[in-house]
């Protein structure tokens, strides 16, 4: 790359109407977590197109795009998702959903654009000493993605030193980014807790042992996990969502379920929670006559940045916007990202690009800002070749 830092934004903009159509077109068209075999294709041929090595089905529906320069024998990561949510829109846009209850509400159509806008002007520029795997992986939201290639020998196959990801921030001025070193984004479990008891009429109900009743205290007792087992220092949300139980207006049913998430910013609050919610589980049930069993489903690590690459990533965004745009102590989120479990295997760092006003994530009102797209290509590009420097 020729002249300064910020003028990888000024050549990325010269694609701009081509990576708006393709965002568009994968707006138009969007599948659900590994199901992505249309976007995977698309993605495979834009990346053959401009020269780039491709590997396709990693993780079932993921693609790995390799480009190496000089002889360096470091590798970087630059990592993107893929999915859809099963949501209805309701933007309006011209190039809204045309696939009733799907939609790409959290900006993956333009995160995994942001990325191809990156592959494109790497391809051209070859400004880095190493090799580059652009990871365009399937699955995010909650559907074992990252997992998925990790299995696939993921880092096996394509060896890395440093991943970086990125994801929008609506409301967020464009052209503005935020990071901070350490825990950035929570940890996800979901979880059922099923109450079993005995069954009666419900004008009987001292024949019963009532799992409706059971679940109904144990949603209440189980808020003491957090407030009263984990350090007030260390976040923590337990959040019941859902009860079932019964069918019938007078029939006091068998059993009961409550199920719902929990968040935490490392492994060992998750532990706790899991264990604390167990015990109060088992025994609240087995006080009012009953029994209960827990499954805890860890879906979500916590996202933790490395100091060293996170103050590089910070250092590039500067480098192309100013230090005054770049937030590098941004507070963290309860959200969570399943680009965490990549990070636990190589050390790596996730920033957030701001989309500018509108509607947040998962909303059926939501859209990615395509004037977000050159600051997100333009980032990757850029700590590429911040750490793959040419001699």
């Amino acid at each position: 790359m020729s002249g300064s830092p910020a003028s990888a934004i000024d050549q990325i903009r010269r694609y701009q109407d081509e990576l708006t159509a393709i965002r568009h077109d994968f707006h138009i068209h969007p599948e659900l977590g590994m199901e992505e075999h249309r976007t995977a294709g698309i993605v495979a041929d834009k990346l053959e197109s401009w020269g780039i090595e491709v590997h396709r089905g990693v993780g079932k529906t993921g693609v790995v795009g390799v480009l190496r320069s000089g002889k360096g024998n470091r590798a970087v990561g630059l990592r993107a998702d893929m999915d859809a949510l099963p949501m209805t829109e309701k933007t309006g846009l011209p190039y809204a959903s045309q696939t009733p209850g799907k939609m790409h509400a959290c900006g993956h159509d333009g995160h995994t654009t942001m990325l191809l806008g990156a592959a494109k002007y790497l391809a051209e520029t070859k400004n880095f000493d190493g090799t580059v795997h652009f990871i365009f992986q399937p699955g995010e939201e909650g559907c074992g993605g990252a997992l998925a290639m990790l299995e696939d020998g993921l880092f096996d196959r394509f060896p890395c030193d440093a991943i970086f990801g990125m994801h929008n921030r609506p409301n967020m001025p464009v052209g503005e980014y935020g990071i901070r070193p350490g825990a950035t984004a929570a940890g996800g479990a979901f979880f059922d807790i099923t109450v079993h008891g005995k069954g009666a009429h419900g004008a009987r109900p001292e024949v019963s042992v009532d799992p409706v009743i059971a679940a109904c205290q144990i949603a209440t007792a189980i808020q003491t996990v957090v407030a009263r087992n984990v350090s007030p220092f260390e976040p923590a949300v337990i959040s019941i969502t859902k009860i079932q139980g019964g069918d019938a207006y007078n029939v006091i049913p068998d059993t009961a379920t409550l199920s719902g998430t929990a968040r935490f910013f490392s492994r060992e609050v998750a532990q706790q929670i899991e264990d604390g919610m167990r015990r109060v589980a088992e025994g609240v049930a087995a006080g009012l006559g009953g029994s209960a069993e827990l499954d805890f489903r860890l879906i979500f690590a916590p996202t933790i940045n490395d100091p060293e690459l996170t103050t590089a990533f910070a250092d590039a965004a500067a480098g192309l916007v100013g230090e005054e745009k770049v937030a590098r102590n941004k507070e963290p989120g309860m959200g969570s990202e399943d680009f965490s479990f990549m990070m636990e295997k190589v050390p790596g760092a996730y920033i957030h690009v701001g989309n500018g006003p509108g509607a947040t994530p998962h909303n059926p009102a939501y859209n990615f800002n395509d004037e977000t797209t050159p600051y997100g290509a333009a980032l990757y590009a850029r700590i590429v070749e911040t750490q793959l420097p040419k001699a």
